[in-house]
């Protein structure tokens, strides 16, 4: 018997917003939702009984087709943020032919969420979402498309907000570039999340762009609120001597983001992202955008009471975002094994929930200035660090970021898998393997010619203390649940 609901599909659907939308949509009554992923681990397990989940990628005609089936409206929430040197070729690519499929496929309209700003001084990621966008809308007469067009997206885990909340918070004083006078006009997760919803039945004659945002701010103006709403002080001094490329290591050292993401938001900035039409206020009354204290307040509560759905670190273009391949340690050549019985009454349970808690602000225990001292030196080669930490202070979930390590398998009780996304030369798991009466903690490595057994055997004496002393502590920390 056919589905009565009209079916939406979103791709997209592990990042940070189509992990949102998948949610609010499944938790309504008028849609009925399928989300098309690289990988189903990753799809959060409040999602696996109500929506249908197809794996895929819009670079693989037959899953695309699958996917598209039966679809009234297809969110495309898919983007680089310069993974490779031909990201922009690739964005096309997969632009044109997710416009395509859904055109054979015979969905009615497409909903995209695209940057803010104009060509004339765009940045070069910029320029892609602009490309993607008008890709997406090349064919009004056959498909409608309803662009819309945000610049800062406040939330807790975005980007942006992570950027603003760690400046402000670690920073009493900072010396600012010019750019931090660029006219933006940012928005609320909530809102945009709002937008989307109602873009699927907007009117629409062929193609409609739409620019959403709220009040007209300049990043010095959303530091100094930010401040404000943290109950801080802050003073920024801007300057004419630091270049977008000075401000993007600056950047890596006091927030969560790599260099790669620092650079393209940096360059973002420099030009002034501004409304350009008043569609949104026209045909989207019901959407209030709210004020960007209200949406900083909202993101610190979200943060303080461990309530974040979603990371900007959640998914991307990256290879190690898409963990599917990333998931077995078996063709590893060189093992560190850890052994530690345990025999005083823990539960295989809690020595499970005390691996999953390591890291973020829970440390790496004894030798938390070791692990600091190897993420400031993968800061240092563009890695992304410790600065990550965790999305919540106890639970993990597959494709969580956990400071330079990516969750690649989880079993309830039995396994914790992470995947090393530092800087190396070679590739890195770090396995913890709970027993019934033992935990089995193992650092797995597949060097990378000559260099990354050198690599491994050079940084050896390091791992008797470091790897010994985080297995006997998990184990130990058991036993204080």
């Amino acid at each position: 018997m056919p589905d009565p609901l009209p079916k939406v599909l979103v791709t997209g659907a592990t990042g940070y917003i189509g992990r949102r939308l998948a949610e609010l949509l499944a938790a309504g009554p008028d849609w009925s939702v399928r989300l098309l992923v690289r990988n189903r681990l990753k799809v959060q397990a409040s999602l696996a009984g109500q929506v249908e989940v197809v794996e895929g990628s819009t670079f693989h005609p037959e899953g695309l087709a699958a996917a598209l089936a039966g679809v009234a409206c297809a969110f495309y929430l898919i983007h680089s943020m310069g993974g490779s040197e031909d990201y922009r070729r690739l964005d096309r690519e997969s632009a044109e032919n997710f416009r395509r499929a859904c055109i054979d496929a015979g969905v009615r309209r497409i909903v995209y969420l695209g940057g803010l700003g104009v060509r004339e001084g765009a940045s070069t990621h910029l320029l892609s979402r602009l490309e993607t966008g008008e890709i997406l809308a090349a064919e009004p007469e056959r498909i409608e498309t309803v662009w819309l067009r945000a610049g800062v997206i406040i939330g807790s885990g975005s980007a942006s907000f992570e950027i603003i909340r760690n400046l402000t918070q670690k920073l009493p004083m900072m010396i600012t570039p010019r750019w931090v006078r660029s006219r933006t006009q940012p928005i609320g997760i909530d809102d945009v999340l709002s937008y989307l919803v109602a873009s699927i039945t907007v009117p629409c004659q062929g193609g409609l762009v739409v620019d959403i945002g709220s009040e007209q701010l300049n990043f010095q103006e959303m530091m100094q609120q930010a401040a404000e709403v943290m109950g801080l002080k802050r003073i920024l001094l801007p300057v004419p001597l630091l270049s977008p490329r000075l401000s993007s290591y600056w950047l890596i050292f006091f927030t969560p983001v790599p260099y790669r993401i620092a650079s393209a938001l940096v360059e973002g900035l420099k030009c002034e992202t501004i409304l350009q039409n008043d569609n949104a206020a026209r045909l989207y009354p019901e959407v209030q955008p709210v004020p960007f204290k209200m949406a900083v307040t909202k993101a610190m509560a979200e943060l303080e009471n461990n309530q974040v759905l979603s990371r900007w670190c959640d998914s991307s273009g990256g290879e190690a975002c898409d963990i599917k391949d990333f998931d077995n340690p078996a063709g590893a050549v060189l093992r560190d094994t850890r052994i530690v019985p345990y025999s005083r009454g823990e539960l295989q349970q809690d020595v499970f929930r005390a691996a999953c808690s390591v890291g973020g602000p829970n440390g790496w225990f004894r030798y938390n200035l070791l692990w600091r001292l190897r993420g400031l030196l993968d800061k240092l080669v563009g890695g992304y660090g410790l600065n990550r930490g965790r999305r919540l202070d106890r639970d993990l979930r597959v494709g969580d970021a956990l400071d330079f390590w990516k969750v690649v398998d989880l079993r309830e009780g039995k396994r914790l898998l992470l995947y090393a996304q530092m800087k190396l030369p070679g590739q890195a798991w770090l396995e913890f393997d709970v027993q019934p009466d033992c935990l089995v903690q193992t650092a797995h490595f597949l060097p990378r010619g000559l260099l990354g057994r050198l690599y491994w055997y050079a940084i050896l004496p390091l791992h008797h203390f470091v790897f010994s002393d985080l297995a006997r502590t998990v184990v130990r920390s058991a036993r204080k649940e």
